[in-house]
């Protein structure tokens, strides 16, 4: 996967950054946080090693008290490797952009909650207008059914098949490359056949993810957030991608605090409450860094 490439950006300084944290825990009376982090462009770089610092500010964060989980746009078989990367063994990760939420069942993870839809129209459609592109599903077991392979994927727990075996079982969620089309293409596709009865988020260049409708990330944080018992507002989120983009709703509207990555799209940082400093200068490790129990 490569980010995406979004000009120039205004920079947080480090300090001030990592100010954002204590003024959350300050202003809620230093009450444990849920601290949810993105993966691509978060906490990892293109090259999928880590932003600098993240594991001890992850660390630092988990000893002082509050829950740090991961939500991101990566199937679950993509996912485990990250909270080892981070040692963490959160309760619950939010994955498929929301429309999958794992729970740590002794040393495991089993699924606790999944969405899906029938992709049939969805895919239809796009054939038309994509006749080349490559199609991944994922199934409601987490298996994955894809027609081309593509380099970045992992493809742990997925079969290659035709383009027709996608159609008429129910999916979590679709993924459709096009190498030849960049997020402009995408962005007038998608208005020109209307996405109907379900969700997408546009990513990194040529590549559409598409959900069942209503269901992002802040839907199913909410979920795990009613099962941790976290008050609304003492949520702190932080993403640089417009699949953020609904868990930077979510955590706004109920008080809490999102945080953009300095070098995400212009409307994701205008989403975000604050921004932090880029993936490559350790924007994370940044806003935690002073994070302590009691805020101090």
């Amino acid at each position: 996967m490569s980010l995406p490439h979004t000009g120039e950006v205004e920079i947080v300084a480090p300090r001030e950054a990592a100010e954002i944290v204590e003024d959350v825990a300050e202003d809620h009376g230093a009450e444990r946080l849920l601290i949810v982090l993105d993966v691509d462009g978060t906490v990892i770089l293109e090259d999928e090693t880590l932003s600098p610092g993240v594991v001890e500010a992850v660390e630092d964060a988990g000893l002082a008290g509050h829950e740090v989980m991961i939500a991101t746009g990566r199937s679950w078989a993509g996912t485990e490797d990250m909270l080892r990367a981070l040692n963490i063994e959160p309760e619950y990760v939010v994955c498929s952009n929301g429309a999958v939420v794992m729970k740590r069942d002794g040393v495991e993870y089993v699924r606790a909650h999944t969405e899906t839809f029938d992709p049939t129209q969805v895919l239809t459609l796009l054939r038309v207008h994509l006749p080349h592109a490559r199609y991944m599903v994922e199934l409601a077991d987490g298996e994955r059914l894809y027609t081309d392979i593509i380099d970045d994927w992992n493809l742990e727990r997925a079969r290659k098949v035709t383009f027709d075996a996608l159609i008429g079982t129910p999916v979590s969620r679709v993924v459709v490359v096009s190498p030849g089309h960049d997020e402009e293409d995408f962005s007038r596709l998608v208005e020109d056949i209307g996405l109907n009865h379900v969700s997408y988020a546009i990513g990194w260049t040529a590549w559409l993810d598409i959900a069942p409708q209503g269901v992002d990330k802040g839907t199913a944080l909410e979920l795990v957030r009613g099962w941790l018992g976290f008050d609304p507002a003492h949520v702190l989120v932080i993403g640089d991608g417009r699949n953020d983009l609904g868990m930077f709703a979510w955590a706004r509207r109920n008080g809490g605090r999102a945080i953009a990555m300095a070098q995400g799209p212009q409307e994701v940082r205008d989403a975000a409450s604050h921004i932090t400093t880029s993936v490559q200068e350790g924007g994370v490790a940044a806003a935690l860094r002073r994070l302590r129990a009691g805020g101090r």
